[in-house]
């Protein structure tokens, strides 16, 4: 297996552009099976594992599907199968995206149940309300799910938890159903705003994205649009995060500041200096970081998946500070990689109460999931001597060319393939 290996210490100094929004993208590129004409052509798809996975599942259905740099372009015309059963659909967690998609477009779907990374429990139960109060079926048996619906009628729903998942699928199977559906207690993540333009440019009558209810008027059918994917907020967050903890100034462009706005504010609070731009932010640090606490909350609270990487840098912050993870159970599983680097961080259920050390010195570690594989590379490139990461698989499904970013801003990293 590949392994990162990074000669910690330096500043990071430069330019960073930021690719398209993981999140956003794994759930459009399933939302565009559901156009029954023409050719959707999707721009600023990230280069990540996770986008060639759900390029090989939709193709397994029938969908013509042609990569071209950044760009995807999907025929969903000639569909042959609403059969997701892969090794490819156990892998990733967005695969159960398919559900509404092939749902709402052909009033079925079977599909072995999803993967993901191992942050806790993530029970798709919000889906299934969502789907049967559309007048959808729903059957789990032998690890895998059928959905199927003679007809699927727009109702009132609401979330019991705020969940972006569920919002997203029930959405993607709504815009198809007769009559209005409206979705209430729904995610207002940026992402959820993606896919709804999406939709909408496809054809989709879907009003109030960004709220916690949206409204969704059925239309017949959709149609394949041109669409640009918003850019990816967390893999921006990541690298503010390290130019705060290894000192320097580094440039993060194509962005939308406003969905930092939660990330930034944490760095201001703890010293680190932030400009922003329209479309970039600058941060400039000195290193001399004050502790601070956190609690993840759904947006625009503190993003749960800029958790990981934020609490490396607490561990060389002046004092004590305390993470409270609300949104996973099992998100501090990096701790123990941490520690092996000389953090000194104390874990209570869902709380981290973290002391900072001043400095971290390299080890060898392993990426627990994708957001915690950040993590351990910003403890790498602000550690003292030679670090080695393993399981980058999981780093890869999230963060494109993640050691050429970082080369580019002065970072001694390498991949060595295994």
């Amino acid at each position: 297996m590949d392994k990162l290996i990074i000669n910690g210490g330096k500043p990071l100094n430069g330019n960073i552009e930021i690719g398209g929004a993981k999140n956003a993208a794994v759930a459009i590129l399933p939302a565009a099976v559901m156009a029954s004409v023409g050719i959707s052509v999707i721009d600023n798809i990230p280069e990540i594992e996770d986008i060639q996975c759900l390029e090989r599942i939709i193709s397994s259905l029938g969908c013509k599907v042609k990569r071209n740099g950044n760009s995807v372009e999907i025929d969903s015309t000639n569909i042959t199968s609403t059969n997701a059963n892969t090794e490819d659909v156990r892998k990733m967690r967005a695969s159960y995206y398919l559900y509404g998609a092939l749902l709402g477009r052909f009033g079925r779907v079977k599909a072995e149940l999803p993967g993901g990374c191992p942050i806790g429990v993530r029970p798709i139960d919000q889906h299934i309300k969502g789907f049967e109060a559309l007048g959808a079926s729903v059957k789990i048996e032998h690890g895998a799910i059928e959905i199927t619906a003679d007809r699927l009628v727009g109702t009132n729903i609401y979330f019991d938890v705020v969940s972006v998942g569920a919002t997203i699928n029930v959405m993607l199977a709504a815009v198809l159903a007769e009559g209005t559906t409206v979705l209430e207690n729904a995610a207002k993540e940026p992402h959820v705003v993606d896919v709804a333009n999406f939709l909408n440019t496809m054809g989709a009558n879907v009003k109030g994205a960004g709220t916690d209810v949206i409204r969704i008027v059925g239309v017949e059918s959709l149609t394949g649009c041109n669409y640009s994917v918003i850019p990816d907020q967390m893999e921006a967050a990541t690298y503010m995060i390290a130019a705060a903890a290894c000192g320097g100034k580094v440039i993060v462009k194509n962005i939308i500041p406003k969905h930092l706005e939660s990330v930034s504010a944490k760095l201001v609070e703890m010293g680190v200096k932030i400009e922003e731009g329209d479309d970039y932010i600058v941060v400039q640090s000195d290193r001399n970081i004050k502790g601070v606490n956190i609690k993840t909350l759904p947006y625009p609270g503190f993003p749960t998946d800029a958790q990981q990487p934020m609490s490396t840098l607490l561990c060389i912050a002046n004092g004590r500070s305390i993470i409270n993870e609300s949104i996973w159970e099992s998100r501090l599983k990096h701790v123990d990689e941490l520690k092996k680097m000389g953090a000194s961080i104390k874990v209570e259920g869902r709380i981290a109460i973290i002391d900072g050390v001043g400095k971290l010195t390299g080890a060898a570690v392993k990426a627990t999931d994708l957001r915690a594989g950040a993590a351990m590379v910003i403890a790498g490139l602000l550690a003292e001597g030679r670090s080695e990461i393993s399981s980058i698989e999981h780093i890869d499904r999230g963060y494109p060319h993640i050691e050429d970013k970082f080369r580019s801003l002065g970072a001694d990293i390498r991949r060595e393939v295994g």
